[in-house]
């Protein structure tokens, strides 16, 4: 069964749960500024991991030392809960902002 995208009023709703996470079109995006090149490079790797996991792809831009993650759900045609999953398991392991 396809995976339901999420309504604009549920997707208000959850991304109040993820501070810093916003709504960017069809997508939720969010930016984190690292130490270093190393560190945002591990964090590439460790959100890497999670999509492998969740076998739920986004899109990373990895800068010197900055990462941006950019979610959603291709076949749904916008955000649906797999992509607040993900986005709530890349905060768990961002460095200064969850669980390590």
């Amino acid at each position: 069964m396809p995976t339901e995208p999420l309504s604009q009023k549920e997707i208000e709703d959850r991304l109040r749960e993820l501070p810093g996470w916003t709504l960017d079109g069809d997508r939720i995006t969010r930016s984190y500024e690292l130490a270093d090149h190393f560190a945002a490079t591990a964090l590439v790797v460790h959100v890497a991991q999670i999509q492998q996991e969740l076998n739920h792809h986004s899109d990373l831009t990895l800068g010197y030392n900055t990462v941006a993650v950019a979610v959603n759900t291709h076949s749904a045609g916008g955000v649906t809960e797999k992509d607040f999953e993900l986005a709530e398991r890349v905060e768990a392991v961002a460095p200064g902002h969850g669980a390590h």
